[in-house]
């Protein structure tokens, strides 16, 4: 089954339209914004992929977001239909950018082909408040 997972930030706009999946991390989750050493810093930095993988449960929400997946994949339109995921967080360049690669670094394990887009992780930092 193809799987396009795409990362995005609220800040930036709405969710991308269509996604059959849609994992909010905007309030449940610790940012990094709020470190100053990460908040310039994007989903392609080491400290960002580790302090958002240690985050108190994203393993877990990896984990059912993969079972999610792969009870898609086993459904009748599996073939037919690719599955969109949508990741979103506050500004798109931490939470969601990261929890977006660990998610597709997963099913690409488990034999999926997934076409992985980071919408918002580009743009400038958005201040925004605790």
């Amino acid at each position: 089954m193809d799987i396009r997972i795409t990362s995005f930030g609220y800040l930036h706009g709405p969710a991308p339209a269509g996604a059959h999946i849609q994992l909010d991390l905007a309030q449940h989750f610790r940012d990094p914004h709020f470190d100053p050493s990460l908040r310039a810093l994007t989903a392609r930095h080491r400290k960002v992929v580790r302090a958002v993988r240690n985050t108190p449960g994203i393993r877990q929400l990896l984990a059912a977001t993969v079972a999610q997946a792969q009870s898609y994949a086993r459904g009748p339109g599996a073939g037919q239909y690719p599955l969109h995921i949508a990741v979103g967080c506050a500004g798109g360049r931490h939470r969601a950018a990261v929890t977006a690669y660990l998610l597709a670094r997963r099913l690409r394990r488990r034999g999926h082909q997934v076409d992985l887009q980071h919408r918002d992780m580009h743009r400038p930092v958005v201040e925004h408040a605790a």
